[in-house]
Formats: structure tokens, C-alpha cells, sequence
């Protein structure tokens, strides 16, 4: 929010201080500074007021020129009119502009001399508003209005507003409050001690039986007050004052019309996000309610929205709306967020309803979130509006409009009140200072509630005494009921007004003290192994990425899971980011493979990514966890109650694999990514979890997404603990994936812990080396095979590894050949040709009787 302290001067009494200490107040009370800027150095040089005296048409050219003479008083140090050549052709003689003279710069560098142009020599430049930074409007130069008491050759800068300063500040979600002139002179009041005139606590014209307008409001909840005023018979063609439209540039905010400018200035005012309404492009009275599935409404952006049961809406009722029924009107406002066209403001305009309303805050953030529409009154409600200023607003916006653009103001005001009234707190005067570790007096407390707006009632006489009496005993310790103020919806608790006290009382008293870390036991052996883990893929090449758990509803159609799968059974997030992922994800792969689909729409064609992180497993039937504050820490059994609703959260990992994986270059061509290398992804993953290679099994399956030819589950102990293969094409398809993408996914939480192993014995004599290829059935897995050769060759073989896999015509049909490389050694002598070729035979002769195996050639 960017606001001048010139306006701020207007609500409190700020002394004349350095830009550094303004900042320094602002930071003190916990608001981020983002910049502040003396707008008087802007612009460099001479920039001083003239008067037109005499205007030259000049032609021949493309386009209209004009050379003027120009009385700029003394400034230009001979006293004689200073000849310019301007392009605008919105002045005349006699009017006062903003010259620049040679040597001056503007904002942006724009440096300005003397020259020759058009034949004529120029000295200097007659400015717009564009030109001195202090709008968009570039259509013409900037005429002085004829109240403007300065004469020619007089420093510009006052007059035009460049010698004010402008503070730039980042508003906390939770203090909605500070996002107006209103809450920021109160913040500066409390840091720097001065008065403050709260322009928010002035009577207001209060709500008359004849309503301003009719209205219906059908959801108390989602508006619990809505009030409305009539001006009658404007002038349209009035236009907003200069020092309102700089105002309104300063904060960001584009001059649009007079009665649209005057709601945008009381928001930035008071706070009070408001609506002006075309009375006469009303056809009836005005319903506010709920939306109805398959309603739309153009916005004033010129967007047609397709509105949600969820949104509130201001309907016209002398509308019929097929959609949602008679008497419901079609919907002219999305309330709390941006306005309809049917019912916008036009040049025309001569009858205006103003409305001042309060939304729920919760729904005006989903709503912005749904519709990606993020408008400063939006950001306002969802942060917290003062529901007491509707009225106070509606008599500020009247008296604007009437002063500057003529027109009555209806006697009928309409209040429609459902406001609930705060619940009071209960505080311990003595838990700020438990809490922070400064000794905070009773009187101290008491006096800053008081200071932010609260109503405090004394529990006892204590406070009454000593105002420098420290705490007090704890038997008897002094109980406030703190009622917050209307403008602070964000406190609700003990915590939060502690926190105003040691805010206001100053963040610089608490003691930065930290309790002594108790000794640590180094990382968990779940710990260790995940590091492990990622290490070992990072290392193979994979990329880590980090996705959002949320997916869409769709999801587990898109990956064809079937109905009973227990993956379809997913967490809905009650206030979700984005109503396309309302859901949190139960695999990984989801996310995952939307973050390959990004970066292939971004030119990368080889991929190998992964992802460590929980999926989200509901626990059906478990109820609601029960309700905890703040106050205090909770109990054993209402952990214990809340953790029996939590999901469950496994641990998994996954990897997804696409194009080359190997690259093609000039020492050969490349080997694309297989399902085998996403098997072997899972192999890796167990591996550096520390499970032995005798308890791991692969075994084809069939399990969605995956293809069911070319799916593999992994086994540790006989229990299934992942799976890995190439996704199913039509999953791939409706994900428009390239065709062969393989993935891998892998409960990491059901791995055992791995064992204790001994250090293995090292050898110093040489190996034996065999290789043996053995012919089996097609169907037979090679890690049956291999398992057979390892238990047939005894305690001499140290390792086996299978290196080919080969099917022919000469094999027969239905027949395969794996040729696996069988290492032996003793570990006290050399093999004889005997002893190593013994043990061959053994493995062969193993595998022959498990698994039907033949020596290839034999």
C-alpha cells in the first residue's frame, strides 16, 4: 500500500522527522517498509509555473506543432518569455502550466535541454502528468485549475504535489485493518505519541425506515450488514478534483470518474471498500444471495464469469433469470469483489447509488482465489473490515459527490443490520509478562489495550494501585475482560492481545534469550535412510523436484484406477488454494508427472526427476478432531483424539523417466528410457535403504497406471512395498505424455530397518570367473534364475550378475536365454579349474530342477 504523508498529516499529528525514523516507527510496530520516497527529488532542475502568452500554429509537419511563449517570471534569469515547442494542443493562452527548463531531469532520466526542432529553437518543455510521474494521463499537458493560487515563475513542485513524501508499506494478512490512511495514522499515533483524529468515529446519518433503495439480503452470514444512500441529479459532467486523482495515482489506483474515484478514495480512507450503482440502469430491487450453479456474470474487466454456489451476488430482481427462479434477479455484482457492467457508472450518469456493505471475510478470499480476481477491495475483506463504518462511509462518499458534482443527497439511508457483537476475552493481566519475560505492570496493560481501541473490564481493585507495581501473585492474580474493537477481527485470544502489549510496549524490550538446546541425538534412522535415498538417485542422474500435494478430483479417472482402489479414497482440503486441486495427492506421481508435462512444454525432451514426499490416506469414519485453543497447551488425550483423525501420511518416492536416457553424440547413439531402467530405479532405492539383495523379489504385475505387460511389484520379505514399469498409453494419452514414459513409486515408510551387517571378509586371492547361459521358459523371472544359481553354487560364489537376455527362432517359441557372469572365491586358497567348475555345475544344476533351466548350446 502507497499512501503520502501529506494525507497521513490530515488524520495525525506527525512531527517534522527524517524519512529514517518514519521508517523506524512503522518497523517498531511490525509493519514492512518496502520504500519511502521524497517525490520533490524526482524531478531535478528548474520546474516552475508559467503562463501561456502567445501560441504560433505551425504546419507542414505530420502533426499538429505548436510554438509557444511562455511567461516563466525570473527563473529563467532575464525575466523574457521562454519559447517552446509543444505538441498537446489541450491549453490556450492565458493558462498556467508546469515548465521545465534546460538542465532539469525527469523522473526516468528524461534529461532536458535547449534545441532546435521543427525549426524553432526550444528551451525546455511545457509537462503532463504523465511526464512528472504523477499519473498515466498523457493525453495533454497538465493545466493549473484557476484556484490554484501560484504565478508564473514559482516553484512547481507544491503546487503539483512533488514536494510531498510517499511511504510504501507490505500489510500482514492478519492486520487488514492498516490497509487505509485510518489504520495507518493510529499505528503511527501509538509509535510516535501524537494525536490522532479517527476519521472511521464521527456520527454518521443513521438508517431511516424507508430504505434508500430496496434490498433483500438473503445470507445474514455471508453479509451481515448492508447499507445504501441515494444521490440524486449529479452533474456527469464533473470531473475528480487534481488533488483527489493524485492522491488516487499515489496509492496506484487509475482515475476512472467522479462517483467510481470517490468510492476508491474512501477505501483508501476509512478502509470501506464500496460500490457505486447507475440507479437509473436498475430494473428493480436488489437481492444479495448466494449464487446459483450455471449463473454468469460479466464483470467490469469484461470477463464472463461462471459463478460457484459459494460466491455472494447482488442480483437485479426486476431481472428474470431462467437460470435460478422468479424473484431471484440476475446477478449485476460480484459482491465484495468487482462490479457488474450492467450497472457500472457511465459518462451519463446522473442518479448514483452508493452501497457499503460487510462481507464475510472467508468467502471473499475464496472467491478471489476461484475467479483469479484479486481487485483492493478483495484484498481488503479477506483481511478484515471494520463493520461499524458502512454508515460513516456512505456520508463521506455523499458529501464528495455533492461537493464536487452537485446533486441531493436522498434523506433515505439503508441499514440492514446483522452485525454480531464481539465476545469479550479473558486475559490474566500477568500473562504477557510469563509469557515474554518482561515485567509488564497491570496498569501498563490495561493502559495499552485501551491504547489499540480495546474495552477493558478490571477483574479486582489491584489496578488500582501502584502503577509501578510488577505482576502480581499468582494466587490472587487480576483477570481482564478485554472486548476488542470493531476494526480488529483478528483478536480472538489471550495470545493475540498479548501480542499487542508487547508490540506497542516495543519489540526492542523482550530479551533475546534463548533456552539452552537440550543434547541431540543425530538424525533418526528414517532420517539417515531418506538422505540416503536421495543421494543415491541424485547420483544416477535423477533431478529432485519438490511438488504441491494437491490434485485434482479427476485424477484417479485420468489414471484409470479401479473403483475399489483405496488410492480414490482422498482428503478434501476445507479451504483449498485452487477449486481445480481441492484434494491432497495418495501417490506421488500425480504432481509429478504435471511437472514433466511442464517442463516438456517448455523444450526439455529428456527427463529424469524425483520426488520424495508424503501422500495423504484417509481414515474413514474417524469423525472430527476435537476442538484445541491456544490458551494452553493441549492434553495427552486430545493429541491422542486429533492424531486418530489426522490422515495417515506414509513416506514415498518416486521417479519418472522420459526420452534419452543415455544421450546420443559422437561416441554413439543414444539408448532411450525403458521400463527396465524404472525397475532399476527401484532396485537402486532399496539398495541405498540398506535392504539386502536376498530379501528383495521383482515379480510382473498389474497395478494402474501402469502398462499391464510391462509392470513390475517390488517385494522386501514378500510383502509388496512399490511398483515400477511403463505407464499405460492411454494414461499417457489424457496426459499428453510421450509414449514410453516409465515410472517408479515406492513405499519407503514399509521398508524395514536395515540390519546390523559384518564387515565383509576381503579375499587376497584371485577369482574364478564362469559365464553361463541358461534357456528357460519365457514366463520364468530372471531373478528366479538367478536366485536357484545362487543357492546351487554354495558359499565359493561371490557374486552373479546377469549381463544378456536373448530370444530367437533357433531358441523356440515361448523360450528365452539369460547369460549371467558368476564370480568365485575362496578366502583361504586359489581355486582349482575343479573346485570352480564343480560349483558352475551345482548352480546349473539348481536352476535346471527350480526353474526347468538348460544350458544354452548343450
Amino acid at each position: 500500500m502507497r499512501v503520502s504523508v501529506s494525507w497521513l498529516r490530515e488524520y495525525v499529528d506527525l512531527p517534522d522527522l527524517p524519512a529514517a525514523d518514519l521508517e523506524r516507527a512503522l518497523v517498531d510496530l511490525g509493519i514492512e517498509v518496502e520504500s519511502i520516497v521524497d517525490l520533490s527529488t524526482t524531478v531535478t532542475g528548474q520546474l516552475v509555473v508559467g503562463e501561456v502568452l502567445e501560441i504560433e500554429e505551425l504546419t507542414g509537419f505530420k502533426k499538429p506543432i505548436r510554438f509557444c511563449r511562455v511567461n516563466v517570471g525570473a527563473a529563467n534569469g532575464t525575466g523574457e518569455p521562454q519559447e517552446i515547442v509543444c505538441g498537446a494542443r489541450n491549453f490556450a493562452p492565458g493558462d498556467r502550466v508546469v515548465v521545465i527548463l534546460p538542465g532539469g531531469v525527469l523522473p526516468g532520466g528524461f534529461a532536458i535541454g535547449a534545441r532546435k526542432t521543427y525549426g524553432r529553437n526550444s528551451h525546455g518543455m511545457i509537462c503532463s502528468t504523465k511526464e512528472l510521474g504523477l499519473g498515466d494521463d498523457h493525453s495533454g499537458i497538465l493545466v493549473l485549475p484557476e484556484h490554484v493560487a501560484a504565478k508564473p515563475g514559482d516553484d512547481a513542485r507544491p503546487v503539483v504535489g512533488l514536494d510531498d513524501i510517499v511511504v510504501e508499506v507490505e500489510i500482514t494478512p492478519d492486520r487488514g485493518y492498516q490497509m487505509s490512511l485510518r489504520g495507518l495514522a493510529r499505528e503511527l499515533a501509538h509509535a510516535l505519541g501524537v494525536g490522532f483524529q479517527d476519521p472511521g468515529r464521527v456520527p454518521a446519518t443513521p438508517g431511516t425506515a424507508p430504505p434508500a433503495y430496496p434490498v433483500e439480503v438473503r445470507d445474514p452470514v455471508g453479509c451481515d450488514r448492508f447499507a445504501a444512500r441515494m444521490v440524486r441529479g449529479v452533474d456527469p459532467t464533473a470531473q475528480t478534483p487534481q488533488w483527489m486523482q493524485r492522491r488516487l495515482t499515489v496509492a496506484g489506483i487509475r482515475s476512472i470518474s467522479l462517483p467510481v474515484d470517490i468510492t476508491n478514495y474512501v477505501m483508501l480512507e476509512l478502509g470501506q471498500p464500496m460500490h457505486a450503482f447507475d440507479a437509473d440502469r436498475l430494473a428493480g430491487p436488489l437481492v444479495v444471495r448466494r449464487a446459483v450453479p450455471g449463473e454468469k456474470l460479466t464483470t467490469l474487466d469484461g470477463v464472463t464469469r461462471a459463478l460457484a454456489p459459494e460466491d455472494m451476488v447482488i442480483c437485479d430482481a426486476g431481472l428474470s433469470n431462467p437460470v435460478a427462479g422468479d424473484g431471484d434477479g440476475v446477478p449485476i455484482s460480484l459482491a465484495a469483489v468487482m462490479g457488474g457492467e450492467t450497472s457500472e457508472v457511465l459518462p451519463s450518469t446522473v442518479n448514483v447509488l452508493f452501497e457499503a456493505a460487510h462481507w464475510d471475510p472467508a468467502m471473499v478470499g475464496r472467491t478471489a482465489r476461484r475467479h483469479k480476481l484479486f481487485s483492493e477491495a478483495a484484498k481488503r475483506w479477506e483481511r478484515g473490515v471494520d463493520p461499524a463504518l458502512p454508515l460513516v462511509a456512505l456520508d463521506r462518499a455523499v458529501a464528495l459527490l455533492t461537493e464536487h458534482a452537485g446533486g441531493t443527497a436522498g434523506d433515505e439511508v439503508l441499514d440492514i443490520d446483522h452485525v454480531v457483537a464481539r465476545t469479550p476475552v479473558t486475559l490474566p493481566v500477568d500473562l504477557p509478562g510469563r509469557r515474554v519475560g518482561v515485567a509488564y505492570p497491570p496498569a501498563r496493560v490495561v493502559a495499552l489495550l485501551e491504547q489499540v481501541g480495546c474495552t477493558v473490564a478490571r477483574g479486582t481493585d489491584r489496578l488500582a494501585e501502584d502503577p509501578g507495581e510488577v505482576g502480581v501473585a499468582a494466587g490472587d492474580a487480576d483477570v481482564l475482560s478485554v472486548t476488542p474493537p470493531t476494526w480488529r477481527p483478528d483478536l480472538t485470544d489471550p495470545a493475540d492481545l498479548v501480542e499487542e502489549v508487547v508490540r506497542l510496549d516495543g519489540y526492542d524490550k523482550v530479551p533475546s534469550l534463548l533456552p539452552t538446546a537440550p543434547p541431540g541425538r543425530g538424525l533418526t534412522w528414517q532420517q539417515r535412510r531418506n538422505r540416503a535415498v536421495s543421494r543415491a538417485l541424485a547420483e544416477r542422474g535423477y533431478v529432485e523436484v519438490l511438488a504441491h500435494p494437491f490434485v485434482a478430483t479427476d485424477l484417479a479417472d485420468q489414471f484409470a484406477l479401479p473403483a475399489d482402489d483405496p488410492r480414490r479414497q482422498a482428503v478434501r482440503v476445507a479451504n483449498p488454494l485452487s477449486d481445480e486441486e481441492p484434494l491432497l495427492r495418495t501417490t506421488l506421481l500425480g504432481p509429478l508427472l504435471g511437472i514433466v508435462r511442464r517442463n516438456l512444454g517448455r523444450g526439455l525432451r529428456d527427463l529424469a526427476l524425483y520426488e520424495i514426499g508424503v501422500v495423504f490416506q484417509p481414515r474413514p469414519g474417524a469423525g472430527s478432531p476435537p476442538a484445541m485453543g491456544v490458551d494452553r497447551r493441549p492434553t495427552d488425550a486430545e493429541f491422542a483424539a486429533a492424531d486418530a483423525v489426522v490422515p495417515h501420511q506414509p513416506r514415498h518416492v518416486a521417479v519418472v523417466l522420459t526420452g534419452d536416457i543415455e544421450p546420443a553424440g559422437w561416441w554413439g547413439a543414444g539408448r532411450p528410457a525403458t521400463w527396465a531402467d524404472a525397475v532399476e530405479a527401484g532396485r537402486d532405492v532399496l539398495a541405498a535403504a540398506g535392504v539386502p539383495a536376498d530379501r528383495i523379489e521383482v515379480r510382473a504385475a498389474e497395478y494402474a497406471p501402469w502398462h499391464p505387460g510391462r509392470c513390475a511389484q517390488l517385494l522386501v520379505d514378500g510383502t509388496v512395498v512399490g511398483h515400477a514399469g511403463e505407464l499405460h498409453p492411454a494414461v499417457l494419452a489424457t496426459l499428453e505424455l510421450p509414449r514410453r514414459t516409465s515410472a517408479m513409486e515406492l513405499d519407503l515408510d514399509a521398508l524395514p530397518a536395515a540390519p546390523v551387517l559384518p564387515a565383509p571378509g576381503v579375499s587376497g586371492f584371485p577369482p574364478a570367473l564362469i559365464d553361463v547361459a541358461l534357456v528357460v521358459d519365457e514366463a520364468v523371472p530372471a531373478q528366479d534364475v538367478q536366485r536357484a544359481l545362487t543357492e546351487g553354487a554354495g558359499e565359493l560364489l561371490e557374486a552373479v550378475r546377469l549381463f544378456d537376455v536373448y530370444a530367437s527362432e533357433q531358441l523356440g517359441a515361448g523360450r528365452k536365454s539369460l547369460a549371467y557372469k558368476l564370480t568365485f572365491r575362496a578366502p583361504d586358497r586359489t581355486l582349482t579349474v575343479e573346485e570352480a567348475v564343480a560349483a558352475r555345475d551345482a548352480a546349473v544344476a539348481r536352476a535346471t530342477e527350480r526353474v526347468g533351466a538348460t544350458l544354452r548350446g548343450a
